[in-house]
């Protein structure tokens, strides 16, 4: 078992007991935002299970349809995450507006502390395993849970106002607009998840600065390249392909710099996770 699915796991049996706590507190409190808030951790859940049957199949080796491995599939598996995101935000915001008014009992402001401080945790846990494992399964949940967070913190917010409600009556409709506002950052997230995916798969090249300025030193490192005359990185899940043209002695062999690739794929491949290069030789003159 991978470390991502180890981190999927966890992520699932917390989501799992957060999602219950807040639909069974949501009812007993009368909070529609919190009932609300607890489908959106119950989606974390559903995601969740996505995204390991995503890394699994991701991780599959390269074939001979499919020569730099199938890590793409995260990219499809994070787009039907997005999707599943994007679709729970608008039946929560249509419950919303359609629902009658409730006023939350004081349970629910305790509920929702937990909540908060519980997700809060965990999702600062899955995007550190995420930047680690360099997997964009685990960043996406990370993501969405930091979203839950902030939209248990709305809950909270309007459970707050709620209880003003006997000094100020319009304060009665304060759970309703936070069901909206949960509805609307949970589809925002779901919407940025997806153009950032489409994009991925569509073939945008990787602007990962650090790694960039690694790789030039890496190349550079090497008294036989004289130049770096272009270097494209192109992301396939939690690995990379590298297609660099670099420039070398006119007068070298074709055997030598066949050599001095090779040196230079073994070094990259042991110092970074790019699995696939490609090295394209320009001729310049030996300086003097």
């Amino acid at each position: 078992m991978n470390k991502t699915i180890k981190t999927m796991i966890l992520s699932m049996i917390v989501n799992t007991v957060l999602s219950i706590l807040k639909v069974a507190v949501g009812i007993i409190g009368k909070s529609g935002a919190l009932v609300a808030d607890g489908f959106h951790s119950f989606s974390d859940l559903i995601t969740d299970m996505v995204a390991i049957v995503g890394s699994k199949l991701a991780s599959k080796p390269a074939d001979d349809n499919h020569p730099y491995g199938h890590g793409k599939i995260e990219y499809i598996t994070s787009m039907i995450i997005s999707i599943m995101i994007i679709f729970l935000g608008s039946t929560i915001a249509i419950n919303a507006i359609t629902e009658k008014v409730t006023i939350p009992t004081k349970i629910v402001i305790v509920a929702t502390l937990f909540t908060i401080i519980s997700k809060l945790l965990l999702s600062n846990y899955i995007l550190k395993c995420g930047k680690k494992y360099n997997s964009n399964i685990l960043i996406s949940s990370g993501l969405e849970s930091k979203t839950d967070v902030i939209s248990s913190l709305v809950v909270l917010v309007s459970a707050l106002i709620s209880s003003l409600t006997k000094y100020i009556e319009i304060f009665k409709y304060a759970d309703k607009v936070a069901m909206i506002i949960v509805s609307i950052l949970i589809m925002k997230t779901g919407i940025d998840l997806l153009k950032e995916n489409m994009s991925n798969i569509l073939g945008e090249s990787e602007c990962n600065t650090e790694l960039t300025k690694r790789l030039e030193k890496i190349i550079l490192s090497n008294k036989n390249v004289i130049k770096i005359d272009e270097l494209v990185l192109m992301k396939y899940g939690s690995y990379y392909k590298l297609i660099s043209d670099i420039g070398m002695n006119e007068n070298k062999t074709l055997k030598y710099a066949h050599n001095v690739l090779d040196e230079l794929e073994e070094q990259i491949k042991k110092e970074t996770n790019i699995k696939f290069i490609t090295f394209h030789v320009n001729p310049y003159k030996a300086e003097k």
